[in-house]
């Protein structure tokens, strides 16, 4: 079984949740018909949506999988024993090259 998982994975918990807030704002742009490149992080992600655009995105996003590697490691664990995926099929979109190349190296070690 395939499953597909948005991870966003940095040093910190905290910094790995700055990151995911582009994704997090993706997904409030398409609640409001706004398509738009991948938008840099911000720090505040409650300023930016409403509470009703938080609900809906954060229930699209509930299967994603943020934080540090340790966090990433059980959380990787964690959906594959839930759904009994066999292979995850990952996506990291982090707004900078580095940050996101960065991200990926970090959910491998984490993964294997």
């Amino acid at each position: 079984c395939l499953v597909g998982v948005n991870v966003i994975a940095a040093e910190t918990d905290a910094e790995a949740r700055r990151l995911w807030t582009s994704q997090q704002m993706s997904f409030a742009g398409l609640l409001r018909g706004e398509r738009k490149l991948t938008q840099p992080p911000i720090d505040d992600i409650d300023a930016y949506w409403s509470p009703l655009e938080k609900a809906h995105a954060s229930q699209m996003l509930g299967c994603s999988v943020v934080g540090s590697p340790d966090t990433v490691r059980q959380g990787l664990r964690a959906l594959a024993e839930r759904t009994g995926a066999d292979e995850l099929m990952i996506v990291s979109d982090v707004f900078d090259p580095a940050l996101r190349r960065r991200s990926i190296e970090l959910i491998a070690a984490a993964a294997a």
